[in-house]
């Protein structure tokens, strides 16, 4: 069974920054690998004098509070993700933390902060980490740890895929699969609260009415299992041609996405978690006139660096999640010490489906 994620009730105009940080001393821990492979035998966890770790003049000294699991972080570790960190490497895209030093020239940022890395491979899973001011962003103290940790990667992917590729407005329709992947469930939250009807499509398995009623509950104007996808269920249901289709599973079921797409709609594949080639057929191109695209939200940061679509976007979704509009999915947190328990758990397919295991600092 999912855990039960309680949220905060304050609202971010609540926050109020404590007169003085005072920061912990001791030793710093984290997780390296040296080689890629297998993360269960390859990743290891060593430790060292935290006094050594000293903020340069435009740097910061973070102390992490949570870190997530991805399976971003799972193949990067494999090797099979296209950016790969020099070795040996600290794990981690995502991460909150709060900031214990600063050096001398850093402005905008206090001891104190909670901040979130907003820029590529930073290695979050460790206790402390120094990094460059500009490479960070400051996030309301309120904000839960496990919202904080987890708003880079999914919620951004999709308000950047909703935002970009199509003009949707309230009331068109959009379909995906994967969609109770943990990016699928902010997509449904968000085409909720944008007056957007979402098609989802979960893979066939023994809790189906279970999930179907919780992405219901997000707010998910349909919900079908592959099996009735490939039964004509949306044709049986006489549902509204979608114009925008977002695959992160691939094979057969980006087929089957393009299929029922309206003339001149994006395809858009952002994962594969089939691991299977996506199939799309000539009539697709050449008589529907379908675009295939493909989203990388790291790419998208590259190249958004100081963009003010960037700063928007954060604002609008920690505003949202702040008022209790967004909900992250269900989530566990884990001690630092059964880092293995995270990582056995993000490969296996239960890892693909929603439930995020989030290394937890502070215990």
């Amino acid at each position: 069974m999912y855990s039960i994620v309680v949220k905060s009730t304050q609202k971010l105009s609540q926050f109020i920054k404590p007169a003085a940080y005072r920061p912990s001393r001791g030793l710093a821990s984290k997780l390296i690998f040296s080689e890629y492979g297998e993360p269960v035998k390859v990743v290891q966890k060593t430790s060292e004098d935290e006094n050594v770790l000293q903020p340069d003049k435009n740097e910061i000294l973070v102390k992490m509070l949570a870190a997530p699991v991805n399976p971003v972080d799972i193949n990067v570790i494999e090797g099979t993700y296209p950016a790969r960190p020099r070795l040996p490497a600290v794990p981690g895209y995502e991460g909150v933390g709060i900031v214990e030093k600063v050096g001398p020239e850093v402005v905008e940022i206090q001891e104190g902060d909670h901040v979130i890395p907003i820029h590529g491979f930073l290695g979050t899973w460790r206790t402390h980490l120094v990094m460059a001011s500009d490479k960070v962003r400051k996030v309301p103290q309120e904000l839960g740890l496990a919202e904080a940790a987890t708003l880079t990667i999914n919620p951004c992917t999709a308000y950047r895929m909703l935002k970009d590729f199509s003009n949707l407005n309230a009331g068109d329709y959009i379909i995906q699969n994967g969609a109770n992947s943990s990016c699928g469930q902010i997509i449904i939250q968000l085409c909720k609260l944008w007056g957007i009807n979402s098609i989802n499509i979960v893979r066939n398995r023994p809790d189906l009415p279970e999930v179907k009623n919780y992405l219901t509950e997000l707010g998910a104007t349909y919900v079908f299992s592959e099996e009735e996808l490939l039964q004509n269920a949306i044709q049986k249901n006489d549902i509204q041609k979608p114009i925008l289709g977002l695959n992160c599973v691939g094979g057969r079921m980006a087929l089957e996405i393009a299929k029922y797409l309206e003339d001149g709609s994006v395809l858009i594949t952002y994962g594969g978690m089939s691991k299977e080639p996506v199939y799309i057929p000539t009539s697709a191109l050449i008589f529907k006139d379908i675009e295939v695209r493909g989203f990388w939200m790291t790419r998208w940061f590259n190249e958004n660096d100081d963009s003010v679509e960037k700063e928007d976007m954060f604002e609008e979704l920690i505003t949202m999640i702040g008022n209790k509009d967004l909900q992250g999915s269900l989530y566990e947190m884990v001690k630092f010490d059964d880092y293995t328990k995270a990582l056995e758990h993000t490969m296996s397919s239960k890892g693909m489906e929603g439930k995020k295991f989030i290394l937890d600092f502070t215990s």
